[in-house]
């Protein structure tokens, strides 16, 4: 095949592969901004830098007689916007220190992979603009106040006032708000809402993945002949992958099996995808492939619906620890895990074989399945909830409430998911009793148990 024939085809891939890979960066940079407590605060910044400029020149043209107005003299205003700069700034520094003891408090107490809702918080980003906001408006303002004039500019001045009231009520406000987000119910609703809204859009939606193709059977690899195995060329978290745009990144008919999955952990030189014949321009495809999977230094919930129940997880696991010693909240987390549970028990997972329009086949043998979703769900609160009464009785309740929902719930035949499903669930239960009968609980704790186990 010639040069041209291999160029047109790699154009052509990567024309196919582009619109994919745009909103795949877009969501990854959107979730990037979400985070940031940079981002929303400067963008405020340069707005108040500008409003600065805009009403000083308002003022000089047209605010020459504000008799009707609100009115300083220029030295009572310099003393005034000095006075509101020094304390917006002196507030900002102590509007970050009770961020970090907020952070500090709820990595120690609850888990290091919950803070990132603190990040998230508008309020606490929009309080921090809005303080170097008007900090940055009295500076520049100051800067332009003719101190022989007859008066101050009024609409800068004004605006100042209003921006310093804003500030006032905005700490407020944050204060009762950093406050109660605190509560431990809080943060596991908050990671529970998350993981519930990926769960409505399954088998496929906007966040979580757009349908590829039909599901077929999976190829016997064997006979393909020899692959070409695309490596990672970063290491971290998967955050997100489009699977559209992996496929796309192929030639037609070509057979892919996608060796990662979103929440999965990639070293760099290490497999990423393997296909089926081979493409002619390997560089390309490899490249287009790797920039469809975004790598990130931690776990989002951009499309990782398993790192809220890791989150969960977190919680109770730190509840149930000798240092903590906090059943109660371990008791919440599992009624929590359970509410997340029961949709997605029932909700369709996408098809781990799948073929498009164009006979191209996507494996995804490494995605979980529902059997898999029950044991990093309760594999790690079952053991360490075992000397605990209090908390075994509401898993075993848990347990049976999602086995007999998916007896009632499921329609039509029980596929083998389904089947292994109800059948992880009741090995669940019998490993939760069997774990309480070892830790050596009292005769009538057992019976109660028991008794919960088989009501």
């Amino acid at each position: 095949m010639s040069d041209s024939t291999h160029g047109d085809g790699s154009a052509e891939l990567e024309h196919e592969v582009a619109p994919h890979l745009r909103r795949l960066r877009s969501r990854a940079l959107r979730d990037r901004m979400a985070e940031s407590l940079l981002f929303l605060p400067m963008v405020m910044l340069v707005l108040s830098i500008g409003l600065s400029y805009a009403l000083g020149e308002i003022d000089e043209r047209f605010m020459t007689n504000p008799s009707k107005v609100i009115t300083f003299t220029p030295d009572i205003a310099v003393t005034l916007l000095g006075t509101i700069a020094g304390a917006m700034i002196t507030t900002a520094g102590v509007v970050f220190s009770l961020l970090v003891v907020s952070l500090q408090l709820a990595s120690g107490q609850f888990s290091p992979r919950v803070l990132r809702g603190f990040w998230r918080d508008r309020h606490g980003q929009v309080l921090v603009g809005l303080l170097l906001s008007t900090f940055a408006f009295c500076v520049v303002a100051l800067s332009r106040i003719d101190t022989g004039a007859d008066h101050a500019p009024p609409l800068t001045v004004g605006l100042a006032l209003l921006l310093t009231l804003l500030s006032v009520i905005a700490i407020v406000v944050y204060l009762d708000r950093i406050s109660r987000q605190q509560y431990v119910g809080r943060i596991m609703q908050r990671v529970a809402r998350e993981t519930h809204v990926l769960i409505s859009e399954l088998p496929y939606g906007p966040h979580i993945g757009v349908k590829v193709g039909d599901p077929v059977e999976p190829p016997d690899l064997a006979a393909l002949g020899r692959p070409l195995v695309v490596t990672a060329v970063a290491d971290g978290w998967v955050q997100q992958l489009s699977r559209r745009a992996v496929v796309a990144a192929t030639p037609p008919g070509t057979v892919l099996r996608l060796e990662t999955r979103v929440g999965a952990y990639l070293t760099a030189g290490t497999s990423l995808v393997t296909m089926w014949p081979p493409p002619p321009d390997p560089a390309v495809t490899a490249r287009l492939i790797a920039e469809a999977v975004i790598v990130g230094p931690a776990r989002t919930m951009q499309q990782d619906i398993d790192f809220g129940l890791r989150q969960l997880n977190d919680i109770g696991l730190r509840a149930l620890s000798a240092a903590v010693n906090d059943p109660t909240t371990a008791v919440e987390v599992i009624l929590r895990i359970g509410s997340v549970m029961r949709p997605l028990l029932l909700a369709d997972c996408p098809a781990q074989s799948v073929r498009d329009p164009e006979g191209r086949i996507l494996l995804t043998p490494c995605d979980l399945d529902h059997a898999e979703y029950v044991g990093h769900a309760f594999n790690q609160l079952r053991h360490y909830a075992a000397p605990h009464t209090a908390v075994v009785i509401p898993l075993v309740r848990t347990l049976r409430m999602l086995a007999d929902g998916c007896r009632s719930g499921y329609r039509g035949a029980l596929t083998p998911d389904r089947v292994r499903t109800i059948e992880a669930l009741d090995r669940q239960l019998e490993l939760t009793v069997a774990g309480a009968r070892a830790a050596g609980l009292l005769p009538e704790d057992l019976a109660q148990i028991e008794a919960a186990a088989t009501a």
